[in-house]
């Protein structure tokens, strides 16, 4: 599903489920995922971890093709920055990543300079684009 997630994919939700500490993380990955049900925890099929999941509203209806809902599941790779600070995402982040503190239900979330990682190039400078502190 694409990570480019529109506010009306997300209109049911009613909480973030966090499985760990989301304070030390710079980003997060999110993604839409078709899952059977509202509540329960999504089953999780990607090189490396869950880190949280969003849970449906009762008014959530599910897909009449597939009888699945959409739901937000939160994650990470074993080769980001939490693990491998000094790696590929030293600076910079996947397309998909946002910071995790921005994120709320019915919020798709977006990137600052934290999830960056760090302050604005300087060619984003001279264009006098900024991102949020975080």
């Amino acid at each position: 599903m694409s990570s480019l997630i529109e506010p009306s994919e997300i209109a049911h939700e009613s909480e973030l489920v966090w499985l760990e500490d989301i304070e030390p993380l710079d980003y997060v990955r999110q993604h839409l995922d078709r899952v059977p049900w509202r509540m329960k925890r999504p089953s999780f099929h990607r090189d490396g971890r869950m880190v949280g999941y969003a849970l449906l509203a009762d008014t959530a209806r599910a897909s009449r093709a597939s009888g699945t809902f959409l739901r937000r599941v939160f994650w990470l790779a074993p080769h980001d920055r939490d693990s491998q600070p000094n790696g590929y995402y030293e600076t910079g982040a996947p397309g998909e990543a946002v910071d995790p503190r921005t994120l709320a239900p019915r919020e798709t979330g977006h990137k600052t300079e934290r999830s960056q990682g760090g302050p604005a190039s300087p060619a984003m400078q001279e264009l006098g684009i900024t991102l949020p502190q975080s």
